[in-house]
């Protein structure tokens, strides 16, 4: 991610890059079962619960969540259970875990009404199918979220300049830059 963060190249953007343990949030694929990713699942949610926690309980700037890959699909199961109040959330090339598609109950708090999630994917990413990432578009809307979902013709595992004009502009409109930036 401090890849992505140097590629978007926003100057007052302040990034928080929680780092996985042996560089995997979890050990099987997104598309195995829940079971099958525990402990580790549990650990990494709980990392973010943390991380986010800290950031939500100061009264400072919006706080936008953003992941690739893993880090999308760890997101979007953490949006989707803990609703979070958030600026935005922009997940790429990931989709909620399990080996089958779930429901998500409205918590009597949910957050996520009106949140603005932005989903990226290319149409035929080998590790992310198309059809999760969609699931995960229509979960997130189930809860109240505003969710646009771009599909990319390429078949490569990556940001491309597109996704990373997207994010650019996705963070001009969640967040609040110093002057002339």
């Amino acid at each position: 991610m401090t890849q992505v963060a140097d590629r978007v190249d926003m100057p007052g953007i302040a990034w928080v890059l929680p780092a996985a343990h042996h560089r995997s949030w979890y050990p099987e694929s997104f598309l195995a079962p829940v079971e099958g990713n525990q402990p580790a699942l549990d650990d990494a949610l709980e990392t973010v619960r943390t991380q986010l926690g800290a950031l939500l309980d100061l009264d400072g700037p919006p706080v936008v969540v953003l992941g690739f890959s893993q880090g999308a699909c760890l997101l979007s199961e953490y949006l989707l259970r803990d609703q979070p109040r958030l600026a935005g959330a922009f997940l790429h090339t990931g989709g909620y875990l399990g080996s089958s598609e779930r429901e998500w109950a409205v918590s009597s708090q949910s957050t996520l009404r009106g949140l603005a999630v932005e989903l990226c994917t290319a149409r035929e990413d080998v590790w992310v199918p198309l059809h999760r990432v969609e699931a995960t578009r229509q979960a997130l809307r189930s809860l109240g979220a505003a969710v646009e979902l771009t599909i990319y013709d390429d078949s490569d595992h990556h940001l491309n300049d597109d996704s990373i004009g997207r994010i650019r502009r996705y963070l001009r409109r969640r967040t609040v830059l110093p002057t002339g930036k």
